[in-house]
């Protein structure tokens, strides 16, 4: 890897890490600016970088790290009822990344964008679905429902952002 890759990487981790901090808790998943970042990552990283600075990430929280949300970390995180989410991290930014490398344009950027959200969703509602004995309807109820509005923002910002960064040539 170049150097500018490897900090371009440590940049979308740090930024991820970030991210989860800035946190409002409603319940068993709260909300935090980490869907933001990952979809961040795949635009402007690419599927490769994206997908591995994620999974620095998850690792990192995984071995101990404070990076999570609320300042957690350990395999204890991932086993919980956000687990899921967090394993969807690299998958879903890899994905963004993958298909804006072969289509462009606002319109297939949020399109790319409520996929990376739905990989995230998929996983964690399966997670938490289990976490909490097998009730996939309250799961859904109170692990995408009440985050989806602001998860349509957060795309929509990931997009701008993208679209500004990649016009202006700086990545």
């Amino acid at each position: 890897m170049k150097a500018k890759e490897v900090t371009y990487t440590a940049l979308f981790i740090a930024l991820t890490a970030v991210s989860a901090q800035i946190s409002i808790p409603i319940g068993e998943v709260p909300i935090t600016l980490q869907v933001l970042a990952v979809l961040l990552s795949g635009f402007v990283l690419g599927s490769k970088l994206g997908f591995l600075s994620q999974f620095l990430y998850v690792i990192m929280g995984a071995i101990g790290f404070p990076v999570f949300a609320n300042s957690q970390g350990g395999f204890g995180v991932i086993y919980g009822p956000t687990g899921g989410y967090l394993i969807a991290f690299p998958i879903a930014a890899y994905l963004v990344g993958y298909v804006s490398e072969k289509k462009d344009g606002l319109k297939w950027y949020f399109s790319i964008a409520l996929m990376g959200i739905f990989v995230i969703y998929l996983l964690g509602w399966l997670r938490l679905g289990f976490f909490i004995g097998g009730d996939f309807k309250k799961a859904f109820a109170i692990g995408v429902l009440p985050f989806i509005w602001v998860d349509l923002i957060k795309a929509g910002v990931a997009v701008a952002v993208a679209e500004r960064i990649k016009k202006s040539g700086i990545m």
